[in-house]
This record gives C-alpha cells, structure tokens and sequence, in this order.
C-alpha cells in the first residue's frame, strides 16, 4: 500500500470518528430531544449544559475531546516512521499520518454528514487533537485558556486566543510540520467563532459565571 493511499485512509477514518456527534446521541439518549432545537443550535458541551444536565455535558466534553485524539493516536502508531518531506519540511510519515488524522478528525466534528455539514465549533475535537500529538502543547493552550478565562471571562475568546497560541509555539517548540496543522486547526476555529467575535466587538458576548447560583 502506497504511503499516499496511507494518508488518506488517515484523513477518511479520522474525518468519520470526528463526525459522530456526541452531543446529538447522548442527550437523544437521555430522552431530552434534539439538542439542536434549544439554545444555540449547537452540538457541543455548552449547548448540552443548557439542559441542566452537568453530567452529560462533561461526558460530551471527554468524548468530543478524544474524538480527533484517537484518530491521530492511532494513526500515528500503525504508520511505519519512515522519513518524509512536507512541503520542503522534513517530518516522518507516522507524524504526518497523526496530524493528517487528527486534523480530519476536527473537521469531521465540525462538518458532519451525518448532520448536512453542521456540527460544532471543534474546540474541545481541537484540544484533544493536540494533546494527542504533543502534550506539551496541549498543556500550554490549556494554560492560555485559563489566564484568558478568568482574565476577561469570555469563552469564545479564551478558546480563540489558545487556538491562535498553538502554531506560535509549536513554530518554536517542535518540528515546524505541527505549526503548519496547528495553523489550519487555529484558522478554523477563528471561522467557526464568526459570530461570536461580532458578539465581543459589540459587546454582546455572554460572559463565564464563577458564582455559584
């Protein structure tokens, strides 16, 4: 099998366990309808805690997250690290094999067919994409979306400006094929919080509660 025929089925496999909206099946399984006919519309954790159910969101929360993660571990692990060369970037071909794998997987979750091509923002999918190819990483957008969060108490911005962290300093931290996914997965996250950013230049944007109620 050639190693192109390879990647492909990487981008395939990782784009269809990507695609399985979690969000969608567990509250549907919870007897509490469509989740995309309350709140925003939206498949992910957010839109399930407006259902009141803590526990489902959290669930929607790990799997959505190991979604893209998955598909790039285990991509990564069946593919042979023979070299190769990404656009004059030297890399080996279980990297590219990860990154391809869990970049569809992001996609998938945020285009699903299942759904006519409307999913999530893929935040939580992006997350566990980069914790699975570099933990470091994964701990350094955490850190960013904290200091964020509780700096200005926006979600949306938070989850923008550790997307946008990510190809920085993987630009410096690792081989420079991961920046060049992580800018990919950043662009799409800025595309999918379009609205949102309206929100905060209008100051619309809901702000996080850390008060009990």
């Amino acid at each position: 099998m050639g190693i192109y025929t390879i990647f492909t089925l990487c981008a395939v496999g990782g784009y269809f366990l990507g695609s399985v909206p979690f969000g969608l099946v567990l509250t549907r399984l919870a007897g509490l309808g469509d989740i995309r006919k309350i709140g925003s519309g939206n498949i992910g954790a957010t839109n399930v805690l407006r259902t009141g159910r803590k526990d489902l969101a959290l669930l929607t929360v790990i799997l959505d997250a190991s979604k893209a993660g998955i598909a790039a571990y285990v991509a990564e692990k069946l593919v042979p690290d023979t070299g190769f060369v990404l656009f004059g970037l030297y890399t080996t071909a279980n990297v590219l094999a990860g990154l391809i794998a869990g970049t569809f997987g992001v996609l998938g979750h945020n285009f699903p067919v299942w759904l006519k091509f409307k999913g999530g923002k893929g935040v939580a999918s992006a997350f566990g994409f980069i914790v699975a190819t570099n933990w470091q990483l994964g701990l350094i957008a955490l850190g960013v979306w904290l200091v964020m969060a509780f700096m200005f108490r926006y979600s949306s911005l938070a989850a923008i400006t550790a997307a946008a962290s990510v190809p920085v300093f993987a630009f410096f931290l690792t081989e420079p094929v991961y920046a060049v996914f992580y800018s990919a997965i950043a662009l799409l996250v800025l595309v999918r919080h379009h609205a949102n950013i309206k929100r905060l230049l209008t100051h619309q944007e809901s702000k996080i509660s850390f008060k009990k109620k």
